[in-house]
């Protein structure tokens, strides 16, 4: 679907990154007006956005003024983005200047505002910008958390613009759900976990299972899309780390179990996506185990892995949800009611597993039981929007509970 994108660039050295952005907003078919202020053009020329954006680039108020373009851009967007959002524009637009073109544009849009900011660290955790961001959220604004990483000259640390690529998933998803309550999540902490556990049997084998973390970073992304504060815990994942979320990476399932139960403690909402391994060796071999000259298989003990979905149900504190996963291959949800059950969970959402079922697909079908007793199935569908379609429900669960 096309839709009609302000993307606002502020006046940051990320600037540059904001050229992809544009690229891949317009080869998706949107139509995107470039808005950038004018420290913005000290770093980024004019006629670049309009060579990548195919329109005139929008930059003072005074041009086209019969088009009364300080309300006009605002008003028709479907969607506005700002990338890089920095300290300076992210301070004017909390405090309702229209001091330019682009914060003109941010006070009349009705539309879904999606701000990336970029600056440095002792800037993003400043007093100021921190109550700035959450004047911006507590109006609705998606303010995405800022990466980890090399800023401008050799410092490193929290502030880093967000890949362009990761924006863009945001902003997909914001633009697939519309005008319908776009920031249902503002204000709330969610972790989710993701990925497959491996348990080391020596230096160079594990036990493990087939899980990719699709299903988990897709539930992460569409958290962050609605205006979560997300914690993702992800366990030997190979995919690029998602806009607007703080990551944890684990190996085995003691470490899961550790980076989960510090996270949930201020969480409202759990969501156990990982495949923890169910054993792991009872003992590890420092070297390499060689295979015995008689021919003969080795015997490796086992031993049980904690249930870190049990535990979070056990210690969850009143008003905190907690979904859970089931993979099943046969009774899917006779097996699923038992375990959402035993596990003290909200939600369970099941899977039917097998060769070529889930692992490592891009999409899903999955049947969700409540604890209330409700069932609602979900038809195969891209994993983003079984993710969207759970949120959803817990979506419901929060207003009751609040």
């Amino acid at each position: 679907m096309s839709a009609e994108v302000v993307l606002g660039v502020g006046g940051g050295i990320a600037a540059y990154k904001a050229c992809e952005l544009l690229r891949l907003l317009t080869e998706s078919g949107h139509r995107v007006r470039v808005v950038p202020t004018a420290s913005a053009l000290r770093f980024v020329g004019a006629p670049t956005w309009a060579a990548l954006s195919g329109r005139p680039v929008a930059d003072d108020v005074w041009s086209d003024v019969h088009e009364v373009p300080h309300v006009r851009l605002g008003q028709q967007a479907d969607l506005v983005v700002v990338a890089p959002a920095t300290a300076d524009l992210l301070a004017r637009t909390a405090h309702g200047l229209a001091d330019d073109l682009l914060t003109n544009t941010l006070l009349t849009a009705r539309c879904p505002v999606v701000m990336a900011p970029a600056m440095h660290t002792e800037m993003w955790e400043h007093p100021a910008t921190v109550a700035n961001v959450a004047t911006l959220r507590s109006r609705g604004v998606l303010v995405i958390e800022p990466a980890v990483g090399r800023l401008t000259g050799a410092d490193t640390g929290k502030g880093r613009l967000p890949d362009p690529a990761a924006i863009f998933a945001v902003a997909r998803r914001v633009l697939a759900r519309g005008g319908t309550s776009p920031a249902d999540l503002a204000g709330r902490r969610v972790v989710v976990t993701a990925g497959g556990t491996r348990e080391p049997l020596d230096p160079v084998r594990f036990l493990g299972n087939r899980s990719s973390g699709k299903q988990g970073y897709a539930f992460a992304r569409t958290a962050a899309a609605r205006g979560a504060r997300v914690t993702l815990i992800s366990a030997n994942v190979a995919l690029p780390d998602p806009a607007g979320v703080d990551l944890v990476r684990v190996g085995t399932t003691e470490e899961l179990r550790a980076a989960t139960l510090a996270a949930a403690a201020g969480a409202d909402v759990v969501v156990m996506a990982a495949a923890p391994a169910d054993f792991r060796p009872a003992h590890y071999a420092p070297g390499k185990i060689k295979k015995p000259a008689d021919g003969s298989a080795p015997v490796i003990e086992l031993v049980t892995n904690p249930d870190i979905a049990a535990e979070l149900g056990q210690r969850r504190r009143p008003g905190q949800l907690l979904v859970i996963f089931a993979a099943e291959t046969s009774d899917a949800e006779a097996n699923g009611r038992a375990k959402l059950a035993r596990k003290g969970a909200d939600l369970i959402v099941i899977n039917e597993v097998g060769v070529d079922k889930v692992f490592g697909a891009e999409t899903n079908a999955a049947t969700v039981l409540g604890a209330d007793g409700s069932v609602q199935t979900f038809p195969e569908q891209p994993k983003e929007d079984l993710a969207d379609g759970v949120w959803d429900l817990v979506a419901a669960r929060l207003s009751v509970n609040s």
